[in-house]
């Protein structure tokens, strides 16, 4: 299996500012994910970033680091602008982990790699988890997928997905896991590099506006995203400063 990881790291953070270079056990956060990136299969691993300072701190950890332009609207842009300036060929598999995921497991990292590499008719791959907490189906922050037969993509929402019509009748709000299972969408993806060249030129989509999920915009332009299932939920990543006091006592006890 081959494949390239790249690691998206903006400067700018509303909740946590400077947040890809905040302190966990003694190195950037960057610098620990792009480590736990080296763990998997990855033949090689890229910091794309919109900021000299992040830059330096990869470099200087021995990461491949390369200056992006500041102004994209999503990572995924990021990701494209990376693949142009490389000129990485078409068929190359892409495996974007996001910068602020510390502790991100290697094997799922392969994992979402080998997926994409075994679905013929994919562009992009990612990862759905079952859904055991009611709390979770009704949580818009919580995005959710559901899958066609051959576990490709239907659909995600913020929403409660699948709509379990008689389990969920009169205001109840429990699970059904008899019926068809709840997925929880997991942030995670692997794309071909052709799409990633395409894909800021999609315009974006009406279903996307709606629910703000720029992976609808893929669907609504009839790419077919692979969902594979883990069942062991992803660990913690960092968005709040509540995140990161959590996610540097695990590291703090793990050396």
């Amino acid at each position: 299996m081959s494949f390239i990881t790249i690691i998206p790291a903006r400067l700018a953070s509303s909740r946590l500012p400077n947040k890809a270079l905040l302190d966990i056990g003694g190195k950037a956060m960057v610098v620990r994910t792009a480590e736990q990136a080296r763990l998997s299969a990855s033949k090689r691993v890229i910091v794309a970033t919109d900021s000299t300072e992040i830059a330096a701190v990869a470099q200087e950890a021995g990461f491949e680091a390369l200056l992006t332009h500041a102004d994209h609207p999503t990572g995924t842009d990021r990701l494209s602008e990376v693949v142009q300036k490389l000129n990485i060929p078409d068929e190359e598999i892409i495996v974007n982990v996001q910068g602020d995921e510390p502790l991100i497991d290697p094997a799922l990292i392969n994992h979402v790699a080998h997926t994409l590499q075994s679905a013929a008719e994919a562009s992009i791959a990612t990862v759905g988890v079952p859904i055991s907490d009611p709390e979770l189906l009704f949580n818009p922050n919580v995005v959710k997928v559901v899958c066609d037969q051959a576990q490709y993509a239907l659909y995600f929402s913020r929403a409660p997905i699948p709509w379990d019509r008689d389990a969920l009748a009169n205001g109840k709000q429990h699970l059904s896991t008899d019926t068809l299972p709840a997925l929880q969408h997991v942030g995670l993806y692997a794309y071909k590099a052709s799409f990633l060249r395409q894909f800021p030129k999609l315009a974006r989509g009406k279903l996307e506006g709606v629910e703000s999920l720029e992976q609808l915009r893929a669907l609504e332009h009839g790419f077919r995203i692979a969902v594979t299932t883990s069942h062991f939920p992803p660990a913690p990543g960092v968005d709040t400063a509540e995140d990161l006091a959590k996610v540097r006592e695990i590291v703090i006890n793990r050396l």
